[in-house]
């Protein structure tokens, strides 16, 4: 009963988006909580459009832009020899996207509970931007930058509009946890959507269990 090549998707789908956000989202993070350039509320806004954003209208979007009439689509297409829409890429970069504002919010709220202390001191010693960022920043930040990650995950595990939209119904290729549990109450296999739906809010439950106990521990010791 267990849709387990859609499992094994899924679970790759979430790892990369969420390595992917880690890489693309710290950065963005930081530069947001430490900028005093007052258009900084637009870049937030863009950044946070995706919470209230209705996925197939995200979807939509990206589907255009991906597609073979857009400067985008037509880029990549040249680049790789394929086309982004109904690939696993396609949903990569879909999947970032959505996801984005779970893992730039809170790593922001991480980065703005910092003292500045901190980064004086190290520029007092000659540290640059970018060493204050790695060594000082990042460290000291972690429970924050941790929840980001385990929450952009735990999102993409669950991710259902987008996914459709971007991805359609390929089995062993764009045919994730989500879709396939649609499928199956559609075709009435009830009890298919149920064992892969418990399965899917029992991880989700453990992931942020165990995070959030983490953080506890670490708070307190």
């Amino acid at each position: 009963m267990m849709d387990w090549v859609a499992i094994g998707l899924t679970a790759r789908l979430a790892g990369c988006a969420a390595l992917a956000l880690l890489a693309i989202g710290l950065p963005i993070a930081y530069w947001l909580a430490t900028t005093h350039w007052r258009g900084r509320v637009f870049v937030e806004a863009v950044v946070a459009l995706p919470l209230v954003l209705p996925p197939t209208v995200l979807g939509f979007y990206l589907l255009v832009a991906f597609g073979p009439r857009h400067h985008f689509g037509q880029w990549y297409e040249t680049l790789t020899g394929h086309l982004l829409p109904f690939s696993f890429g396609g949903l990569l970069i879909a999947s970032v996207i959505y996801s984005l504002p779970f893992a730039v919010q809170p790593f922001t709220v991480a980065f703005r509970s910092l003292d500045p202390a901190f980064a004086d001191i190290a520029k007092t010693f000659g540290a640059t931007r970018l060493q204050i960022f790695w060594h000082v920043a990042v460290p000291m930040a972690w429970h924050g930058i941790l929840a980001g990650f385990v929450l952009s995950f735990a999102h993409t595990l669950g991710e259902f509009g987008v996914v459709l939209m971007v991805g359609g119904n390929i089995p062993g290729v764009t045919r994730t946890l989500s879709i396939s549990i649609y499928d199956q109450v559609q075709s009435l296999n009830y009890a298919a959507a149920a064992w892969n739906s418990s399965f899917l809010l029992l991880v989700c439950f453990a992931i942020l269990s165990i995070t959030y106990l983490l953080q506890r521990h670490f708070r307190i010791a």
